[in-house]
C-alpha cells in the first residue's frame, strides 16, 4: 500500500500543478485582456479627426472662423457709416484714450497668461494652470468693468445708441465684443473650478484648455483691431 501511495503522489502532484499552471495562465490572460480594454479606452478619450487633430480643437477652428466673418461685418458696418453723423457727441469728443488704453493693456496681459495657463497644463502643472486661469478672467472682469464705465461715461456725455449712426455702429461692435469677453471669463472661471476640484477627465484637461486658450486670443486680437482702427486712428486724424 506504501508503494501504491508513492506512486499516486507524483501524479497527483504533477495534476495539481498542471491545473495551477493552466489557472494562472487565464488569470494573467483576463488581467492583460483587461488592462488593454483600460489602454484603449485611455487613448481614445480624445478623438481625432482626418486631419490628425482632436475634433473639438477643429470645431472651435471653425467657429471662430464665423466670428472672424462677423466681428468683420460689425467694423466694415462702424467705418461705412463713419463720419456721416450728423448728430453730436462725435467720437473725438467722449473717446478717452487714456482709459482704453488702461483697459487695453489689462486685456493684453491676460493673453500672455493665459497663454502661461495653456503651457503649465501641457507641462501637467495643473495647480499653476489653474491659478493662470482664474488670473486670466480676473483680468477680462477687469476689462468688462472699464468698458462698463466707459459706456456710462459716454451716456453721459449724450451717446446713447439711437442717437446717431456713430452710436448705434460702436455700441453694437464694442458690445458684442464685451459679450464675448464675458463669456470667455465664465469659461474660464468654471474650467478653474472644475481644474481645482478634479472633476475633468485629466486625458482631456490639456486640450480644453488649449480650446479656451484659442478662443481668448481671439477675444484679445478682435480688441487690438478695434482699438487701433477705432480709437487710435481717431486721434491721429
Amino acid at each position: 500500500m506504501s508503494a501504491d501511495l508513492a506512486a499516486t503522489a507524483p501524479a497527483e502532484m504533477a495534476h495539481d500543478h498542471a491545473h495551477d499552471h493552466a489557472h494562472d495562465h487565464a488569470h494573467d490572460h483576463d488581467h492583460d485582456h483587461d488592462h488593454g480594454h483600460a489602454d484603449h479606452g485611455h487613448h481614445a478619450v480624445v478623438e481625432n479627426n482626418f486631419m490628425g487633430q482632436p475634433n473639438i480643437k477643429l470645431a472651435m477652428w471653425a467657429f471662430l472662423g464665423s466670428e472672424c466673418m462677423f466681428f468683420g461685418s460689425l467694423i466694415g458696418t462702424y467705418f461705412f457709416y463713419h463720419g456721416k453723423a450728423l448728430v453730436e457727441p462725435m467720437p473725438d469728443k467722449v473717446f478717452s484714450i487714456g482709459i482704453t488704453s488702461i483697459s487695453t493693456f489689462l486685456l493684453l496681459m491676460s493673453s500672455l497668461t493665459m497663454a502661461l495657463g495653456v503651457d503649465s497644463m501641457k507641462q501637467k502643472k495643473r495647480d499653476m494652470a489653474r491659478n493662470y486661469l482664474f488670473l486670466t478672467a480676473l483680468l477680462g472682469a477687469a476689462f468688462v468693468g472699464f468698458q462698463v464705465y466707459e459706456f456710462s461715461h459716454f451716456v453721459h456725455l449724450g451717446l446713447k445708441l439711437s442717437t446717431s449712426l456713430f452710436g448705434s455702429t460702436f455700441y453694437v461692435m464694442t458690445g458684442f465684443h464685451g459679450g464675448h469677453v464675458t463669456v470667455g471669463v465664465i469659461w474660464l472661471t468654471i474650467l478653474a473650478v472644475l481644474i481645482d476640484k478634479g472633476k475633468l477627465n485629466p486625458v482631456k484637461l490639456p486640450i480644453n484648455v488649449e480650446v479656451a486658450g484659442l478662443y481668448w486670443h481671439f477675444v484679445d486680437i478682435v480688441w487690438i483691431v478695434i482699438f487701433t482702427f477705432v480709437y487710435l486712428l481717431e486721434f491721429i486724424q
